[in-house]
């Protein structure tokens, strides 16, 4: 039952898969705007063979394999699955847990390589080190399982994976690790170079070496810290041989495809190169983590934890549940995350975390409660912060960007709720999740880069209605011990029928917004985002481009210090629908917020109120409440979002200045948000 359902998940999978096909126009704007690779045409491979009929090459094949690093330093040239000069054998191999089988084949397949992940797309790894390059002994480290002298304390799971090791070749041995990079190359998920040796030049030796390759990175990546007990899988792959050679030979991976579902997976092209030459190629490796018979991965009935899943954080501590849970909530098997009773929901609409680079909770730490006593309890997460991670380079701030303060808070607190089993006080409806009130307050300024968040919510209230289910929630952001964020939230979880009956703030009435609303047209001038000099504070770019052009009433507004407006055109084709959420798509509230942000900055610099500031940056405004309500969602369908902000107040000090405002959010036909004191900061060097 349990291989269907992840048949069935796996097949959601690849539907979603063909849905993305259709938004890579707009997705490859995006990428060239983030300064990755344009999009990789796969070549064709020269078909001529030398041979014919099946051919066989045997060896050894068991597998295991170790972690790598987390470097981020400039490697040569990516990996390019270019043609082999000149004749080449074709085989297609398969691996079994003590040979290599190949069968050769007169031509190859068509091949066709996936999209290069986005900035926001790329695979997170689990764990972090600073071991990217890797000696002859730390290979027999790896070899002999001790996976954690290598890559470090991260990495150590107290014997739960004695079966994970990197592969004792016979016929090809990896002898070095050069270089290993995290989310670089053509399909930004990742590339290895290496030297190897080969006793002979067989399908065997030159599987056995891109083996290794593919398990090193694998640990490099943490792919088995999430799974105990557990061992590498290999399920095949194409060889290409060419000029036969043994010996020495360079080795160059690629990974083009890395996720956790149904399993920790990856699939890499491997090229070996003799004195510059292009000898070997194995196309389509797919190495998988996989639990061994019979090992439990997830809850059981009620929630509960069977054994110790083998995910360990920073200090060592076992997390209840880790981030292959955390991904299956999103777009995989929610019965892995939460337990048998939510194994209905597979391929339907139903409560889902977000995915992708929106996904902001790693790890399930503690919880005080008890699934369907939803009157209080708590429970404590953690996410990981990495300093490459795709919103620190694309905001304006100088660190964190408010729209990942208010995710990753209000999603910890929405996965207690969704554990202790909200939706399953009618377990035979569908429920969508959306997020109604809320209050917050940044109590410190902080550089997040390379943290870990600790995040504690409290379920303080929880009312079971027709066809929803409202709960209320405290929560604080912690980092090193200090807390540095504290709100509260209310968020309803609702069925279809009640979904439709939203009414917006205002009771079902179109209310215009201030511009409309003037008897006589005033003067309105615009301000063209992303048009000013580079010499003042940064942009928000990329994904977090949210605005184009602001309108300005100098003077107007309802409290006379200025009126803006923006209109935000919505396209199906727009990335935060395919991650909030998987077949529930709607754009954030916090994106919507995060688009006023941007609109007061702009006006902010334009306003010259940045002038005098010693090189200048936007940071979140500490001390101040920012409260929001929503009554509503923006839809793929909708065709545009229009916002306005109403200035109030603008405070300086030394070598600082922060705009206070008010602010609205409309869909076609019906105010959604409601902002109060959202407000903007800018700081020099030296601000007090």
């Amino acid at each position: 039952m349990a291989r269907l359902r992840e048949s069935l998940v796996a097949a959601h999978a690849s539907a979603l898969a063909a849905q993305e096909a259709m938004q890579y126009a707009r997705l490859a704007e995006v990428t060239r705007s983030a300064g990755l690779p344009a999009r990789y045409a796969a070549p064709q491979i020269d078909s001529r063979s030398n041979g014919s009929g099946p051919h066989a090459q045997h060896g050894t094949a068991r597998i295991a394999s170790p972690p790598a690093a987390d470097q981020q330093t400039a490697l040569p040239a990516a990996v390019v699955p270019t043609p082999i000069q000149g004749p080449a054998r074709h085989f297609v191999v398969t691996i079994q847990p003590d040979a290599v089988v190949a069968t050769e084949i007169t031509a190859p397949g068509e091949r066709r390589y996936p999209e290069p992940a986005t900035t926001e797309g790329a695979f997170k790894a689990l764990a972090r080190t600073t071991a990217s390059a890797l000696t002859r002994q730390d290979l027999d480290h790896l070899r002999a399982g001790a996976i954690a002298t290598v890559f470090g304390r991260p990495y150590d799971q107290q014997g739960l994976n004695p079966e994970i090791r990197l592969h004792t070749p016979t016929h090809g041995a990896l002898t070095q690790v050069t270089h290993t990079t995290r989310r670089a190359g053509e399909w930004n998920h990742g590339t290895l170079h290496a030297t190897a040796h080969l006793t002979d030049f067989t399908v065997t030796a030159v599987t056995e070496v891109a083996l290794q390759a593919a398990q090193v990175i694998a640990l490099n990546l943490g792919l088995h810290l999430c799974l105990p007990d557990a061992e590498f899988t290999a399920q095949g792959a194409e060889v290409e041989l060419a000029a036969p050679v043994t010996g020495d030979v360079d080795v160059a991976l690629a990974l083009s495809d890395l996720d956790m579902i149904p399993r920790p997976r990856l699939t890499a092209e491997v090229t070996l190169h003799a004195n510059g030459i292009t000898v070997a190629k194995v196309h389509g490796l797919k190495l998988e983590v996989r639990e061994r018979p019979g090992v439990p991965i997830g809850p059981e009935q009620g929630g509960a934890i069977p054994r110790d899943f083998g995910r360990r954080n920073a200090d060592g501590k076992p997390a209840l549940l880790n981030e292959f849970h955390m991904i299956h909530s999103s777009r995989g098997d929610l019965a892995i995350t939460l337990g048998p009773e939510f194994a209905r929901t597979a391929g339907r609409r139903a409560t889902r975390m977000p995915s992708g680079g929106l996904r902001l909770c790693d790890r399930v730490m503690h919880v005080d409660g008890e699934r369907h006593k939803l009157a209080r309890a708590a429970g404590d997460t953690e996410y990981d912060s990495p300093a490459d991670s795709w919103y620190y380079a694309e905001t304006a701030n100088a660190s964190m960007p408010n729209v990942i303060y208010m995710e990753t808070s209000l999603q910890s607190a929405l996965l207690l709720g969704y554990y202790l089993g909200a939706t399953l006080t009618d377990p035979n409806d569908d429920f969508s999740l959306r997020n109604l009130d809320g209050s917050a307050t940044v109590l410190r300024e902080v550089d997040l880069r390379d943290k870990t968040i600790q995040q504690h919510s409290e379920l303080t209230n929880t009312s079971v209605l027709s066809g929803a289910v409202l709960q209320s929630f405290t929560y604080e952001l912690s980092v090193d011990g200090e807390p540095f964020y504290r709100g509260e939230s209310l968020f309803g979880f609702f069925n279809e029928r009640a979904l439709a009956n939203q009414t917006g703030l205002d009771g079902g009435a179109y209310v215009p917004t201030w511009l409309e609303r003037q008897a006589s047209a005033p003067r309105v001038r615009t301000i063209a985002v992303g048009r000013r000099g580079t010499d003042g504070p940064a942009r928000s770019t990329a994904h977090l481009h949210l605005i184009d052009e602001v309108q300005v009433v100098d003077g107007g507004g309802d409290h006379g210090l200025g009126y803006l407006r923006a209109v935000k055109p919505i396209r199906e084709t727009d990335w935060f629908f395919r991650r909030h959420f998987h077949l529930d798509p709607v754009m954030p509230g916090s994106l919507g917020v995060e688009a006023v942000i941007q609109a007061m900055q702009e006006w902010l610099v334009d306003a010259g109120l940045a002038d005098g500031l010693v090189a200048p940056e936007f940071v979140l405004p500490a001390g101040l409440p920012l409260s929001w309500r929503y009554r509503g969602q923006i839809l793929a369908t909708d065709g545009e979002m229009t916002l306005e902000v109403h200035l109030k107040r603008v405070e300086r000090g030394d070598q600082r200045v922060r705009v206070v405002a008010d602010a609205s959010v409309w869909k076609p036909g019906m105010r959604i948000y409601q902002l109060d004191d959202v407000a903007v900061e800018c700081r020099g060097v030296g601000a007090k």
